[in-house]
């Protein structure tokens, strides 16, 4: 639904116009969005991907907490540099994006063998599970006393 608004002639345009133009409702307020994770099984491993376009691997960070979770970090601070200094800001925005995300992974992931790649905005990180003789290798009986 569009509003008329009458204007006091007698102000300076420039300004209303920019403070209108500007104002933040326009946007239908501000939006965050939280990266998709595909969680995949295979034979062998398990695959976790994070749609994150635009970031590089730098911008991520993957690691195992004290509790034995996957946890993928997604921290992004971008800012303008002023090339230009003829010209003032009107309005200038900066931008950071966090995302965090725990998983809880089964026991059979093998921990010491998880790796990860960004390649064209999407994380893949790499669960290998352990093999059927690595399980039984991992097992012993408890004597009973």
């Amino acid at each position: 639904m569009t509003t008329l608004v009458r204007r006091n002639q007698n102000h300076n345009w420039l300004p209303l116009f920019f403070n209108d133009f500007f104002k933040d409702d326009w946007k239908g307020g501000t939006s965050s969005t939280v990266p998709a994770i595909n969680v995949k099984e295979g034979e062998d491993a398990f695959y976790v991907e994070v749609a994150a376009a635009g970031m590089t691997k730098d911008d991520f960070t993957v690691n195992i907490d004290e509790d034995n979770d996957l946890v993928i970090t997604l921290e992004k601070k971008s800012e303008n540099s002023d090339e230009n200094k003829d010209l003032r800001y009107l309005r200038r925005e900066f931008s950071y994006s966090k995302f965090q995300q725990t998983m809880v992974l089964p026991e059979n992931v093998n921990k010491e063998k998880i790796e990860a790649k960004v390649e064209n905005g999407v994380l893949t990180v790499n669960l290998p599970k352990y093999s059927e003789k690595e399980i039984q290798k991992n097992q012993r009986s408890i004597a009973i006393n």
